[in-house]
């Protein structure tokens, strides 16, 4: 795998992980919401949990999908109603600083991980990139090799994405604007609930 090969991998991969989807708005929504450090373990949790998920499919597990199409198809109908849900809940949140919002607390580096594993999006996005990588041997260093590039790549998206919450949190001051911030992240989510339900996952 030469090094233009890795580099046209991190160019593709960055422009996935920087889309927005449920895993940004929710981390933009943490960001906004408790800052940067206090959102630091969801972000890692995002960071960490997304490549590994794709070494896992990468290796063998994509397989299934293959032999059991139903197997797919209750993953992407639970997957959308479980953003759904989670969109409501940005949708109603609010600010960090509200008296009656002082047990609401940032997604911890388990909840994020996990969160992969039921995320539709990342599913796609993982087998889609499967098919991407080159068939060499040993057969596990080209998973191997773009799990690190997203790891690398999901590093700079997963910060840049609080960082954004962070840097207009200021002009969330007052509850309006807060509430339509909350509004277009959840926006962003249902949005990609319709594209999941609508995507041909036969490929």
């Amino acid at each position: 795998m030469s090094v233009e090969y890795i580099l046209g991998l991190f160019i593709l991969f960055s422009t996935l992980v920087w889309t927005p989807g449920p895993n940004n708005a929710l981390l933009a929504s943490s960001g906004a919401r408790f800052g940067f450090f206090r959102s630091l373990r969801h972000s890692l949790g995002v960071a960490i949990g997304f490549p590994l998920m794709m070494l896992i499919i990468a290796l063998g597990l994509g397989r299934l999908f293959e032999s059991f199409p139903i197997v797919r198809e209750v993953l992407r109908f639970a997957g959308a109603a479980i953003l759904l849900w989670i969109a409501w809940k940005i949708a109603t949140s609010e600010p960090s600083h509200d008296t009656s919002n002082t047990s609401k607390k940032p997604w911890s580096f388990a909840k994020a991980f996990a969160f992969q594993w039921v995320n539709p999006k990342a599913w796609i996005m993982s087998i889609s990139v499967t098919g991407q990588l080159p068939e060499l041997e040993p057969f596990w260093l080209p998973p191997l090799i773009g799990a690190c590039i997203f790891a690398v790549a999901g590093q700079f998206s997963a910060h840049g994405w609080v960082l954004f919450g962070v840097g207009i949190e200021k002009f969330l001051s007052t509850r309006l604007r807060f509430r339509i911030f909350n509004y277009v992240m959840a926006g962003l989510i249902v949005m990609t609930v319709f594209g999941i339900l609508f995507a041909d996952l036969s490929h």
